[in-house]
C-alpha cells in the first residue's frame, strides 16, 4: 500500500516545489523552462500535472500571483509604473491591459479607488465597522 502512495506524494511535492518557486521568484523573468526544471519534469508533462492540481497552467498561476502582488503594492500607494516593473512585467501597456482584463478596472483606477477608500476610512471609520459590533461597543451613541 505504501508503494502506491509514495510516487503520488513525490509528484505532489515536486509540483508544490515548483509552485513555491513561482511564489518566490514571480518578479524575475522566469519562464516555463525554469519552472519545469525546478520540478524535474518535461515542460508538457509539467503543464498537464500542474493544471490538474492547481486548475491553472503555470503561466496563468504566475500571472495571477503577479496581479495579486500588484494589488498589494497599489494599495500601499506605489505608482503604477513602479508596480509594473516590481512584479515582473516588462511593458506598462501589457501590465495595464492584463490588470484591467483580470480586475475589471485599470491599475490607475484601482489605485485611485484604494486612495478613496483610505480617505473614507480616515474621515468616517464607523462606516467600515459592522453595525452589530459598533452597537455592542457603544460606538453608535
Amino acid at each position: 500500500m505504501m508503494e502506491e502512495q509514495y510516487p503520488k506524494i513525490y509528484l505532489y511535492r515536486r509540483l508544490v516545489q515548483a509552485k513555491l518557486f513561482i511564489d518566490a521568484h514571480y518578479a524575475a523573468p522566469i519562464d516555463l523552462e525554469n519552472i519545469a526544471d525546478e520540478a524535474y519534469f518535461s515542460k508538457f508533462h509539467f503543464i498537464r500535472l500542474f493544471k490538474t492540481i492547481y486548475r491553472k497552467t503555470p503561466h496563468q498561476y504566475l500571472v495571477s500571483v503577479r496581479i495579486e502582488k500588484a494589488k498589494e503594492l497599489l494599495k500601499a500607494n506605489m505608482p503604477v509604473s513602479d508596480v509594473c516593473y516590481a512584479v515582473g512585467f516588462e511593458s506598462l501597456g501589457s501590465f495595464s491591459s492584463l490588470f484591467k482584463r483580470m480586475m475589471g478596472i485599470t491599475p490607475s483606477a484601482y489605485l485611485a479607488q484604494q486612495q478613496k477608500i483610505k480617505t473614507q476610512i480616515l474621515t468616517s471609520p464607523l462606516n467600515f465597522i459592522p453595525a452589530c459590533i459598533a452597537d455592542k461597543n457603544g460606538w453608535l451613541q
